[in-house]
């Protein structure tokens, strides 16, 4: 399936995103940064991507991931677990990072470091009850239908 998304370049020299191959479900971002900047051990940095979107339908959103490289070896990953850019968000799109490492991360300015999928929203329309169905599971969660 296509989408047509508008994107505004905000930072003269940012790498627009891209995929990375033609089965990639993410679009590289790219950090649209000047110079290194420190990612300090156990602290979160916000990352400007150096664009803002516009999709051209209102039931869709961005979700912003890690990279599973950056995020398996060096623990770097959003700080939120995943970022969300509503379709009406006109703003710079950027990441808050946290390095989850033990060790300072230095990331250079343009390097790929998250990635942005494209999904569709379903607004929901809640109906309060007094009971809800019954079913096998019922309230049983955090491991209740084992390992």
């Amino acid at each position: 399936m296509n989408l047509n998304v508008k994107i505004k370049r905000l930072h003269p020299t940012v790498t627009l995103p891209h995929y990375a191959s033609d089965a990639a479900a993410g679009m590289d971002l790219h950090a649209a940064i000047d110079a290194p900047t420190v990612i300090p051990a156990h602290s979160r940095v916000r990352i400007p991507c150096g664009f803002a979107i516009a999709p051209q339908r209102n039931d869709i959103a961005a979700l912003l991931f890690a990279r599973s490289g950056l995020a398996h070896k060096k623990g770097l990953v959003p700080s939120n677990a995943v970022g969300v850019v509503d379709a009406d968000y006109r703003g710079e799109v950027m990441v808050s990072v946290s390095n989850t490492g033990d060790e300072d991360y230095i990331m250079q300015p343009d390097e790929r470091f998250a990635q942005m999928v494209f999904v569709p929203v379903y607004i929901a329309s809640m109906t309060e009850v007094d009971n809800l169905d019954e079913t096998e599971r019922g309230a049983g969660g955090f491991g209740s239908t084992g390992v």
